[in-house]
Order: C-alpha cells, then sequence, then structure tokens
C-alpha cells in the first residue's frame, strides 16, 4: 500500500517544499557567466524567450531575450525568478525508496531500476499488462512527450496511458477538431494588433499570462474595443468596455443567445456560412428560442451588455476571440468552446488578416504535448489510436507489428477511479502532481494508497511523490535538449544550459534505460534528443499536425517554425485557413449545436453558493517548482477564498476570517478576501496549493463525456464562518501545505 512511510511534516523537513531566494548580491558569476544560452521559460504556453547565464554548471541568473518575437524581453514575475530552481536545496540529487517508518533513503540507479522493471513485470505478468498504468506531463519538450507514448505502447505495452493536458486543453482540442479537424490557434499573437474587437473568454490574461496582455494593450492603442467574459472582474476586465460577468456553468447559454442575436440582427458573413461551412442550419435551430432576456435569466447578466457584446463583434470588420480553461473546465467543456467558434464561423472572422480565434495552452508545452502521442486516444501528428491507418503508420515508423499495439485507454481521472475498482495496480509518473492537480484530491489519495507499486520521475518530491515506492532524480527544462511548441504553433527550441546535479539523470536517458531493461532496447536507439525529433518529424508526416519539415537548424535560423510544415522548403503556417480548406471530411468549418445544459453539480440548500477555481499570477499549476521559490510566495503567500461584500455581509464574515468551505466531497479552511470583483452568487478559490490548502479538496470527478476534462470551474459548496482572524498572510506557512 503506498501509504505515507513517515508524516507528511518529517517529508517536508527532508525534502520541502523549502523557500529558495537568491543572494542579496546574486549568485557568483552572474556578471560574468561562461555561457548566455537563448532558451525559453518552462512555465505556461506562451513560452516566453529567455536568456540564462551560466557559470560553472549552474544557472546564476537571466537576462531578456529582446529579439524573440513573441515577447521581446518582457517577461512575468515567473519568468523572472524561474532560474531559481537550479540551484534549489530541495532538487532530488539521485533516486530515493520507501522505507516505512524512515521516510526516504538514496539507493543506486540499479536497485532503482531493478526494483522498477521486476515491479512492472509482475504486476503485468498477475494482473495484465493494462494494469500498469502512466500519468505524463505537458511540462515536457516534445521530445519527451513522443517518447513517453511510444514508451508506455512499445516498452510498456499498456494502453492506459494519460497526461495532464486532459485537465488543460482537451476540450478545447475536441472542439477544434470538431469544427475545424485540426487543433491549433488560427494565427500569431501578432494579428491581436490590428484586430477591431477582441473577446477574452474565460482567461485571466494578466495574470496567468501577462506577456500576453502586451499584444492586447496594442490593440487598445489602435482604438480596438474589448470584450471580457468572466464571474469576476479580472484585472483585463477593468479595462475593458463590456465585461459580461457570467454566472459559472452558463457559458453557452451566453454564446447561444450571441449568435441568435447575430442572425436576427443579419451581422453574418453569408458568402463565407454558405461556401466555406456546413451545420449552420441546426445549429441555429439549436438558440433559436435564446433572447436576451432568456439568456440574462440564466447567465446573471444584463441583457444591455449581451447585446452590446453582440453588436460589438458583429458589427466590427476584424476580430478576434481567446479562451483558456474558464470556459474549458466544465462537464460541457466541449459545448463552451464550439459555441465560441460558432460566433467566429458566423462572421467569417478567420483565415485572413486581424480575424482569429486561438485557445491559449496554460501549460509549458500544452500545444505539442497534446499533438504526439501522450494521450489515452491519440497517436503522434494528433492521429485518432482508434483509425486503422493511423495505428498502421505509426506501428510502421515504431517497428512493431500493428496488432500488438494497444487500443485507447482510460484518461486521467479515469484511471484512478480505475485504481479504485483494482484493474490497475501499479503505476508511473513524470511531470504530474495528480495529488493536487486532479480534483476530489482525498479520492485520488485513496488511490494512491491502493497501488501495489507507484513509481515517479520528478526532480522535486512533489505531494503525489511522497507516496511512491522508487522516485527517480530525473531533469529541469534547461537540463536536456528539446523543443517545445507555443500557444500560437510555433515549435521553438530548449537548449540544454547545463546537466544535472549529483547523481541525477536526464528524463530520457532514464525512461530509455527503463525501456531497455524491459526487452525493448532496439526500439529505443537515440543517441540525442534531435534524433527522437528525427524520429517525431516522420511520425507526425501526414497527420494534421505535421512537423516533418521542421528541423533543429530551421527552428535556431527563424527562432521558431509554425506546424504544419511538410516539407523542408515549406515556409510553415503562421495563419491557418487562408485557402478556406479545412481538415475536415468535408474541407468546410462545421458549426456545431452547443445548446445550454446545467452543469454536473447546482446548488441547493445544503449547498447554496457557487464555487470556482482558478490561478494567481506568481503560482504555477500544482505549485511543485513556484512553491518553492521565495519571492514567488511572497508575492501570494496562500490561497484566499475571494468573496463579494453583499455575500460577506450575508454570512457575517469580516476580512480575513477564517472560513471553512465544504462541498459534497470534503472541506477546507481558507481566510476570507472581501472584494467587489467577483459575482454575489460566487467565491474563488486559487488551486496551486495541496494538504489543507487545497482547492482540489472541493472540486467534482464529474468529466466532459467527450474530452474527459473535470468540471473545475464550478461545484455548489457551503460556507461556515469560524469566528477566527487569520494571521497575516506573510505569516502563512502555506508553501509547504500540510
Amino acid at each position: 500500500m503506498a501509504k505515507l512511510p513517515v508524516s507528511a511534516e518529517k517529508i517536508i523537513e527532508d525534502f520541502g517544499p523549502h523557500l529558495n531566494y537568491s543572494p542579496k548580491e546574486g549568485y557568483d558569476g552572474r556578471d560574468e557567466p561562461d555561457e548566455v544560452v537563448k532558451t525559453h521559460c518552462c512555465f505556461c504556453g506562451m513560452q516566453c524567450g529567455i536568456q540564462l547565464l551560466v557559470k560553472s554548471n549552474k544557472v546564476v541568473g537571466f537576462e531578456p531575450w529582446m529579439e524573440f518575437p513573441f515577447n521581446e524581453g518582457r517577461l512575468c514575475p515567473k519568468g523572472v525568478q524561474r532560474y531559481l530552481q537550479n540551484n534549489h536545496p530541495d532538487r532530488l540529487l539521485g533516486p530515493i525508496k520507501r522505507v516505512e517508518g524512515k521516510g526516504f533513503e538514496p539507493i543506486s540507479w540499479d536497485e532503482a531500476m531493478d526494483k522498477t522493471v521486476s515491479e512492472i513485470k509482475r504486476i503485468q505478468e498477475q494482473y495484465g499488462k493494462d494494469a500498469f498504468s502512466i500519468l505524463s506531463g505537458v511540462s515536457l519538450t516534445n521530445e519527451k512527450s513522443y517518447l513517453m507514448g511510444k514508451f508506455a505502447r512499445v516498452a510498456v505495452k499498456t494502453k492506459n496511458l494519460d497526461y495532464n493536458g486532459r485537465l488543460c486543453m482537451v476540450s478545447a482540442g475536441a472542439g477544434n477538431k470538431k469544427a475545424f479537424g485540426l487543433d491549433r490557434a488560427s494565427n500569431t499573437y501578432s494579428d491581436l494588433e490590428y484586430a477591431e474587437v477582441i473577446i477574452v473568454a474565460g482567461a485571466n490574461i494578466s495574470e496567468t499570462f501577462p506577456t500576453l496582455t502586451h499584444w492586447i494593450w496594442k490593440a487598445r492603442d489602435r482604438g480596438a474595443k474589448l470584450i471580457v467574459i468572466d464571474p469576476r472582474m479580472i484585472p483585463l476586465a477593468r479595462t475593458a468596455d463590456v465585461h459580461l460577468d457570467v454566472k459559472p456553468g452558463t457559458d453557452s447559454a451566453l454564446y447561444g443567445a450571441m449568435l441568435k442575436y447575430l442572425v436576427d440582427h443579419d451581422m453574418l458573413d453569408h458568402d463565407f456560412i454558405d461556401n466555406y461551412t456546413s451545420g449552420f442550419d441546426v445549429t441555429l435551430d439549436s438558440v433559436k428560442d435564446y433572447t436576451l432576456e432568456w439568456a440574462e435569466e440564466v447567465t446573471g447578466i444584463k441583457k444591455e451588455k449581451i447585446k452590446e457584446a453582440a453588436e460589438l463583434w458583429g458589427k466590427a470588420k476584424t476580430s478576434f476571440l481567446l479562451h483558456a480553461r474558464g470556459i474549458e473546465h466544465h462537464s460541457k467543456g466541449v459545448d463552451n468552446v464550439l459555441g465560441c467558434i460558432n460566433l467566429v464561423l458566423a462572421t467569417g472572422r478567420i483565415g485572413k488578416p486581424y480575424c482569429g480565434y486561438g485557445t491559449i495552452t496554460g501549460q509549458g508545452n500544452g500545444q505539442g504535448g497534446r499533438e504526439h502521442g501522450h494521450k489515452c486516444d491519440q497517436l503522434p501528428g494528433n492521429r485518432d489510436i482508434e483509425n486503422p491507418e493511423h495505428r498502421k503508420y505509426i506501428a510502421d515508423v515504431w517497428g512493431i507489428d500493428e496488432k500488438d499495439m494497444p487500443g485507447k485507454g482510460l484518461s486521467a481521472y479515469e484511471i484512478i477511479e480505475a485504481i479504485h475498482r483494482g484493474e490497475i495496480k501499479g503505476l508511473l509518473s513524470i511531470c504530474f502532481n495528480p495529488l493536487v492537480s486532479l480534483p476530489n484530491s482525498n479520492y485520488v489519495r485513496e488511490a494512491l494508497e491502493k497501488l501495489e507499486f507507484y513509481v515517479c520521475i520528478d526532480f522535486f518530491l512533489n505531494e503525489t511523490a511522497r507516496h511512491a515506492d522508487i522516485v527517480l532524480a530525473g531533469s529541469l527544462q534547461e537540463e536536456e535538449e528539446g523543443t517545445t511548441t507555443s500557444a500560437e504553433g510555433r515549435v521553438i527550441r530548449i537548449r540544454q544550459a547545463v546537466t544535472p546535479p549529483g547523481d541525477a539523470r536526464t528524463d530520457t536517458s532514464i525512461i530509455l534505460e527503463i525501456a531497455k531493461r524491459l526487452g525493448e532496447e532496439d526500439k529505443f536507439t537515440y543517441d540525442t534528443n534531435e534524433a527522437i525529433f528525427n524520429e517525431l518529424r516522420v511520425a507526425s508526416k501526414g497527420g494534421t499536425a505535421d512537423y516533418n519539415g521542421i528541423t533543429y537548424k530551421r527552428i535556431e535560423e527563424n527562432m521558431g517554425v509554425f506546424w504544419p510544415c511538410p516539407t523542408e522548403d515549406h515556409p510553415g503556417t503562421p495563419r491557418l485557413w487562408e485557402d478556406k480548406k479545412f481538415k475536415t471530411p468535408d474541407g468546410k468549418a462545421h458549426f456545431n449545436p452547443a445548446p445550454y445544459k446545467l452543469p454536473g453539480e447546482v446548488t441547493d440548500a445544503d449547498y447554496p453558493i457557487i464555487l470556482t477555481t482558478g490561478r494567481v499570477v506568481s503560482q504555477y499549476l500544482s505549485g511543485t517548482q513556484t512553491r518553492r521559490i521565495g519571492k514567488l510566495v511572497d508575492q501570494f503567500p496562500e490561497p484566499l477564498l475571494e468573496i463579494h461584500p453583499n455575500l460577506a455581509k450575508q454570512y457575517g464574515i469580516q476580512q480575513r476570517e477564517l472560513i471553512k468551505v465544504s462541498t459534497r466531497r470534503g472541506e477546507g479552511i481558507f481566510p476570507a478576501n472581501i472584494v467587489e470583483t467577483i459575482r454575489e452568487d460566487t467565491v474563488f478559490i486559487p488551486y496551486h496549493w495541496s494538504g489543507k490548502k487545497s482547492a482540489n479538496l472541493l472540486t467534482p470527478g464529474t468529466l466532459d463525456p467527450i474530452s474527459k476534462i473535470p468540471e473545475f470551474k464550478v461545484c455548489a459548496c457551503h460556507l461556515e464562518p469560524l469566528k477566527e482572524i487569520a494571521p497575516p498572510s506573510k505569516e502563512s506557512n502555506a508553501y509547504a501545505s500540510v
């Protein structure tokens, strides 16, 4: 049983999180580095260019990379501090094993590998191949994402592989494939500058993608109108022309009503609809009753504001629609995405300059990582694992028989459910912290405790890894060569600046060694990470995510290449659909009905308040990295419960009073932050913390039926003021998250 070998407090004492600050005078060598390495930030999907300063095989600082065309040297607070991971006292310097009553102790690589491989074999011999599962992550490079998919299916021979992009991009991906046959933002972000109207839906850009804000401000400077759709008045909304404060879980009602208004007032691009789309009539029929009055009642947004937003969008000549997890983390996330796309298609705002649509990828390689094969239903090049032709092509690339390739497996949360059912007995994870990231944390913890064997690859001992039998010390982004793909679809180079410290190893070498010990060395004969990329290029050839024409050399010479890029003489594709030929079977863009449905959980007398979750500017995902960096923790030390003054008054809540927040899954205690920038029926908690401070103690495991994304953004909760004022945030130790 994978219970903690000692108390969480003891593990934290030994392995962190501990806070790391740079010396006041800077690291030695900062002013005279051995090398300046042009690479990219390890955090969100913006993948901002950065220059790392290296001295004696340590990253000792950074400089802006002014020439990189997206961020032009700009960095957010996370990007400025990201190098502090390299000098962190919590770094794992070699493999460790679980020792009951003691915690974790160092072991040799041979012992760690022997144990890992013997347990994989034991579990599969006893329970079947699919009883061993793999959870991967999309902060990995394209090379490692591709490798994990191949490793799972060729070396481990399991179908049960999934990734933490399941918590991020999959609703957008499914919607894009339904509408366009291809999953990528349609334009570069530079097209935003000349858009007359910009809609930002469910994307707290100025806090979670701050460097993207620059392109919106450039448009504003040219007179662009800004529409922000969010239940909170996020910083971007404070400057918006229209803020649509949508009730969580009602997004599709809003988009449907806006579409009906466009139709009723003939703000349509008839030529585009008639010649280049299908499904318009049936989609229109699905919203025929969506009046402004009905939408106001459902969404809580004044009908006048909905009308104003629809008219701004409809009358514009150029426009751009961006969205992120705020509309995707729903049991109807795919429908929400399709509702947005319908607005774009109805007005013909795609496939031409300064008009476009895109989802903002939240994870470091959220775009590339979802394209090359570590999803349960996907093969490289965004191929379908259930398509016989796709399977045959990839099997040939991998040198295996198609019949030996596993089929479609379980998604990330479904793997947890299968562990509970006793169907999955073993787990390998890399770049994934499901105890913090997945919903219903208590349920996830109980699943981990039921595993017969769990091995984790990571560079810090994250909260999930505390349950592991073996932890293999892996690598930071700057410790391996590779590529990632930004949210724009720009394939860029990640350069190795330093080597892993101590006896830690690169993630790639760890995976290759396990594959070798499983008897599949001949399928994993890569001398370099570039060799993996070159195989990825071939594997993606002819797929919708075609990287075949992209080489390391071309990326370096051009500071990135936009896919699809089928041949080496192809220039890449910064703007999609200019030829109006879509990747759907009929070559047309597809309207899709997206009727309003209730969320998976609604409020009632016992749980009368809506809870929604999201990010803050100084933290990233599960906080494994950012909760260890002192200045980032100082900026936002603990999760707060945002609550409107009127709702706070109703409950008699004071500022920073401790509030017990309960749902049908668990409870947590958070200090109140009384603000006017949130709906009166809604509270908000950021999710980057674990333990007693985890928002995901509260969230439901309800999944979108198509994308299998959990419904993080809306659930019903109960509030109980505890009549105790929390100490100042600066005194909080929430970063440790016991």
